[in-house]
């Protein structure tokens, strides 16, 4: 059974240049600030832990495994979670925490939030292949947060409350974000509502200008404290907290007693800068806090889900952690060397080409996707229907128009309008530029799940692929709440041969 490194440990990995070298955690542990929390799908935080990373659960079967480092302080085995999820889809279910507390993250509970799917069930789980990338070479997974999706638990063990010292960091994409409330991850209420000024204290990443903000347009690294996103001393514009979009971004939120920080980095290169070291807020109830010790993560302390984002690990201490103790934590993930990797699989879908969609469900293999004046639909086509049919079954692929690493489809008949996503219904829609739309149009092909063709997964919610259903298109997932989500002949009807383009 893993227990925590000692203090003599670490430090002695840190000296003698072990050739498992001291994680962050272990960092932490030898700065007097250790971790009580310590979350990652991507590698482990200890230099000696062998222990469960996270879990997953496929579509096919509903049956769960537990994806763990390859080595002692390694990477994950993401060749375990590949053989596992072969020709099914997978989520993430727990992302357990490595310090030994017991402070595993799940499914996160309705909360005090008023709309949306919050306010009637459980929030949504993640894909586990949405944010793959690679760490020294090596493959992985990060927790891609969609709207609607969140973690949480609020009965942890060793986390701050009140006005007690901590400090937390996280590792997330800085190009992945919007302006919803609340992308978190960090200390919040344990009741899943709002309780008031100073009962959070929580990393936030996005453009929201509700509240705080930084300079430029964003996004910023700021703190979500309730009722409130702060960069700075104040719920207003700190000039000193930039706009930062690193591919791969480290944030850090500290505070204690009448004093907190914002810090940040780019995690592949560089060190840290400091965007606010002061005075908490002279608003009522943030000085002190009223930290009540819940981890949560991609949601507001009421459960607000509207928000997204892609996390790949993050630890919480007991503690205020110093400046250099944080430095050296950078170095860490700098020397773990964080880097995109191919978001696409399968059959080559090239960029330039005239496509079409024919469906592989037994009793509809002579049927295309289509499109009508508002709809993308499933239609009969063959080479004697009509010239108008054949166009609106035809595509140009572009590139991604919301992430370059993906694909846009462009109908061949109304140049300009696009393949898009609306409430999980697809559309044909005009480009209107906004970054929404540009998100909502983009797809990522991989090999088909039944085997034949390709599966065309949503890139903004990459449990969702796109489905043909009462001859209807939907981005759907595997069993998920909507009628279009149906289990029954779920591969087939994601899956696609992909030809060329009627001329």
């Amino acid at each position: 059974m893993f227990s925590r490194p000692s203090f003599q440990l670490a430090i002695g990995l840190l000296a003698t240049g072990s050739s498992v070298a001291a994680g962050p955690c272990d960092i932490y542990a030898s700065g007097n600030a250790p971790c009580v929390a310590a979350h990652s799908t991507t590698r482990a935080l200890y230099s000696a832990y062998t222990g469960s990373l996270y879990q997953i659960q496929r579509g096919s079967d509903s049956t769960t495994t537990i994806i763990k480092p390859v080595s002692a302080g390694s990477v994950a085995n993401a060749a375990a979670q590949d053989t596992f999820c072969a020709s099914t889809t997978c989520v993430i279910t727990i992302i357990y925490d490595q310090s030994g507390h017991g402070n595993h993250l799940t499914q996160a509970p309705p909360g005090g939030a008023a709309t949306g799917p919050q306010a009637n069930g459980y929030d949504n789980l993640a894909s586990a292949i949405g944010a793959p990338v690679t760490l020294n070479g090596k493959k992985a997974y990060g927790v891609f947060i969609s709207p609607g999706t969140g973690y949480r638990n609020d009965a942890t063990s060793g986390v701050a409350k009140l006005d007690a010292a901590e400090g937390m960091y996280a590792v997330l994409d800085g190009t992945h974000y919007n302006d919803a409330c609340c992308f978190d991850y960090g200390n919040a209420e344990t009741s899943n509502t709002d309780t008031g000024n100073g009962h959070m204290e929580a990393i936030y990443f996005g453009n929201n200008t509700i509240w705080g903000t930084g300079s430029g347009s964003g996004p910023w690294v700021m703190a979500d404290l309730e009722n409130g996103l702060f960069s700075g001393y104040s719920a207003a514009e700190n000039a000193a907290d930039p706009t930062v979009t690193y591919r791969f971004l480290t944030a850090v939120v500290k505070g204690e007693p009448d004093h907190w920080a914002i810090r940040g980095a780019n995690a592949a290169s560089g060190s840290l800068s400091t965007y606010y070291s002061g005075v908490r807020p002279d608003v009522s109830g943030y000085n002190p806090m009223s930290k009540e010790g819940a981890i949560l993560l991609g949601i507001g302390g009421d459960n607000s889900d509207g928000s997204q984002g892609t996390f790949y690990e993050g630890v919480l201490t007991s503690g205020y952690p110093s400046d250099a103790t944080e430095s050296s934590v950078q170095a860490n993930i700098v020397a773990a060397k964080y880097a995109a990797t191919s978001l696409t699989s399968g059959p080559a879908v090239t960029v330039g080409s005239s496509i079409t969609f024919k469906a592989t469900t037994p009793g509809y293999t002579t049927d295309y996707l289509a499109h009508n004046s508002t709809n993308i639909i499933l239609e009969v086509v063959t080479s004697s229907s009509s010239t108008t049919l054949q166009q609106q079954a035809t595509w140009t692929v572009v590139t991604g128009l919301g992430n370059s690493a993906c694909v846009s489809f462009e109908s061949k008949d109304t140049p300009g309008s696009y393949i898009r996503h609306f409430n999980f219904v697809l559309l044909i829609n005009v480009n209107d530029g906004t970054k929404q739309f540009h998100e909502d149009a983009t797809f990522c092909p991989q090999t088909a799940l039944n085997g034949d063709g390709s599966s065309i997964r949503s890139w903004s919610y990459p449990t969702r692929y796109i489905r043909h259903f009462s001859e209807v298109g939907y981005i759907a997932s595997n069993g998920g709440p909507e009628t279009f989500d149906s289990t029954t002949s779920f591969n087939n009807d994601v899956s696609w041969v992909i030809g060329t383009g009627f001329s």
